[in-house]
């Protein structure tokens, strides 16, 4: 037998014939016709492969409207490798401030829903809330009625010495009067509160009075410091001398009442002790009875004060309150005892021209020019930004939202936050919460045991999204009287809010007590309760959209969810705060966490104290790590990804891009009170950590996004 070979050639030097030769033709033509359409169809399979698995284009109108916010925000002309917050905020019409521009779009949202046609039931908690607002709005009717409603309350204070009613009152009936049925605090704040230590019962607490005037201890003025005092105590003399004018006094009249009210302030004033100084000596509270407190401080009728202020509490010469700085009560109880018995007409227009203050906001346009007149002038001396002006429309709104806030809320969520975005938002937590656990197992500082009891704590966490559930139930306000003039519904509302406040407080602590309004921006973590709480106004665009590309929800959002989660531990990172922990291996990546931001170049102007922002900065990075892994994750096991049109992004890049953006705000001074970085350092301390941010940019090493070091705290 011949081989396979032999077969299929012709002996040598044979030819072959005719037929033959065109079967093999024909034989070569049929094998290339199969292997061109097996190219093409390998081609095509590619070509469908690689657009299935690809980023697509995300072209709804959520996706378009997102596109336009981030072409209108950003400078693309600025290297992302140079200087992403520019890069990312630095439009030419300067940066604006993403979390405030939500806030006011969520306003604008509820403008909508007020100013909408409907027909609510008569007397329903709905009608009454959309009345208020239609009056608040009804600015003719307002400066109709002038400083007349404000006068008829001055006579019943008793009036005041240039009053043509005057006769000379009592001084607690009138300060009882004050407290418990306009609200007003002239000489220290009362109100109920929990204790500051377990089981954290409610109790009345007395503390410090609030002052409008930024005035400073006299220890703590130098010379030009004195100058700014004398003009501020001068601009705010006007002030009252005004508000004199306006209800029908002449300036003449006015003076002696408006320099004795300067006077009483300053001195109260003096009477503060800082918060340092009485953590320093043991006394940030004490236990007293009203008894007690009575014999300490006896110009104030506390007993009859505080039953009228708080009239759902039973209250006896035995009750106990929490005092927050006694010895201010004790000379503020003689100063004011000097002013009863030498000038107790000075001592009634000292209250009553705080009272009108307050009520100010309430009063027609004349009254609140003046206040905003005065706060510009106090502002321009301490060097602080103008206050913005904004439209009347979102002061109305910003009111009817705290008296109405039940109601406002259900008709929020309703319109802001269906059950399709809530369904998908605690999915992204879902994912953020896996990805934390994922991420506490690699932590090199952290023990084994203590890695134990933070895996327990992220069990036990609480979550609450959208809305709390008292805020959807139906309210009807039947103790809100509304009309017969502006003023007199504000009154009537700021009683009810009290009342109710008062009411949720005294009863048990079975849920947890929200810090925002449900279309509030800011997410929080509460310590008593071990709770995250996400309110809807957050989870809107640009933060998050079901409709999204993920990149966009888990860059802004997600990374919004996990910096709340390590609020869990800011307790591991203080000192002594994990005794079980690697304390070498912690104090070293918290040092390079701080040298890492203290690296960074500031605008002119803006300065920062590393020290205090630490925590939030550590918060700011471990929760862009976190998000990254849970969006990595994410794309391991879903396909389908989609990305933005004209941006160039991949959606990656993306995700850096959506963290940044959440971040935009103008740098400015830092508020002594704020814990975060400038936003330029948000930005960029974060991402400049991020090794994946530096790969998928291609930042070249040394650059200010692509350092040479890094460092590892979560």
């Amino acid at each position: 037998m011949g081989t396979f070979w032999s077969h299929e050639r012709s002996p040598e030097g044979e030819l072959p014939n005719e037929p033959d030769r065109q079967q093999a033709m024909a034989g070569r033509v049929l094998m290339s016709i199969l292997l061109f359409c097996l190219l093409l169809g390998s081609s095509v399979l590619l070509v469908y492969i690689f657009r299935s698995c690809g980023p697509r284009q995300c072209e709804t109108p959520v996706c378009l409207d997102l596109l336009a916010r981030y072409l209108a925000s950003g400078n693309t002309s600025m290297a992302p490798c140079t200087d992403f917050f520019t890069f990312a905020c630095g439009n030419a019409k300067g940066i604006t401030n993403s979390f405030q521009t939500l806030a006011e779009e969520n306003k604008s949202r509820l403008r909508r829903i007020l100013e909408a046609p409907h027909s609510w039931r008569i007397g329903s908690g709905e009608e009454k809330a959309f009345k208020f607002y239609s009056s608040c709005m009804d600015t003719r009717a307002i400066e109709a009625a002038g400083a007349g409603p404000l006068k008829h309350i001055i006579e019943e204070l008793g009036g005041w010495q240039i009053s043509a009613n005057w006769t000379s009152p009592d001084f607690n009936r009138t300060l009882r009067l004050l407290m418990s049925q306009y609200g007003y605090f002239p000489f220290f704040r009362a109100y109920l509160h929990p204790h500051p230590t377990p089981p954290h019962a409610p109790v009345i607490q007395i503390d410090q009075p609030e002052f409008d005037i930024p005035l400073k201890q006299k220890q703590e003025k130098q010379n030009q410091e004195q100058k700014i005092y004398a003009q501020m105590m001068r601009e705010h003399l006007a002030y009252l001398n005004r508000l004199g004018t306006l209800l029908g006094r002449n300036s003449t009249q006015m003076q002696e009442h408006a320099f004795l009210s300067i006077f009483i302030t300053s001195q109260l004033f003096q009477f503060l002790r800082p918060l340092k100084q009485r953590q320093a000596q043991g006394e940030l509270f004490q236990m007293v009875t009203i008894a007690q407190l009575q014999e300490m401080a006896p110009v104030i009728d506390w007993l009859s004060c505080l039953q009228a202020t708080f009239p759902l509490m039973s209250l006896s010469p035995s009750e106990t309150l929490v005092v927050h700085d006694l010895e201010y009560l004790k000379n503020m109880s003689q100063l004011v005892e000097e002013m009863v018995l030498k000038h107790r007409n000075l001592l009634q227009s000292h209250m009553i021209l705080g009272l009108v203050n307050t009520l100010s906001p309430a009063l027609d346009s004349n009254f609140q020019e003046a206040r905003w007149e005065l706060s510009q002038k106090l502002r321009e001396l301490t060097e602080r930004p103008p206050m913005p002006v904004y439209p009347r429309w979102m002061k109305c709104v910003e009111e009817t939202g705290t008296f109405f806030e039940p109601t406002l809320a259900a008709l929020f969520v309703h319109e802001a936050f269906s059950p399709n975005t809530q369904s998908a938002a605690m999915e992204l937590f879902s994912a953020i919460k896996d990805a934390f656990r994922t991420h506490l197992e690699r932590l090199p500082w952290m023990s084994e045991e203590t890695q134990k009891e933070a895996q327990d704590r992220v069990t036990k966490l609480q979550m609450k999204m959208g809305a709390p559930e008292w805020a959807l139930a139906k309210q009807e306000y039947s103790d809100i009287q509304l009309g017969p003039n502006f003023l007199q519904s504000f009154i009537s509302c700021v009683r009810s809010l009290k009342a109710r406040i008062v009411q949720s407080l005294l009863q048990p602590f079975a849920h947890h007590r929200w810090q925002v309004s449900p279309w509030g921006v800011n997410a929080y973590y509460s310590i008593p309760d071990h709770m995250v709480v996400i309110p809807a106004g957050l989870l809107q665009p640009p933060f998050f959209h079901p409709g999204y590309p993920r990149a966009v929800n888990f860059g802004a959002a997600g990374s919004i969810m996990a910096h709340e989660l390590l609020h869990i531990f800011y307790q591991l990172l203080l000192p002594g705060g994990c005794p079980s922990c690697d304390t070498h291996a912690l104090q070293e990546a918290l040092q390079c966490l701080e040298d890492h931001y203290a690296a960074f170049p500031l605008p002119n102007g803006t300065s920062f104290n590393g020290s205090r922002t630490l925590l939030e900065n550590a918060a700011d990075m471990g929760g862009l790590a976190i998000a990254l892994q849970a969006y990595s994750k994410r794309l391991l096991w879903h396909h389908g990804e989609t990305t933005l049109p004209k941006l160039g992004l991949s959606p990656q890049q993306l995700f850096f891009r959506s963290y940044a953006q959440v971040m935009c705000k103008e740098p400015g001074p830092m508020d002594s009170q704020d814990p975060h970085s400038p936003s330029t350092l948000r930005v960029h301390g974060p991402l400049s950590n991020t090794q994946a941010f530096a790969r998928y940019f291609r930042c070249p090493p040394g650059s200010l996004m692509n350092p040479s070091s890094r460092c590892q705290l979560w």
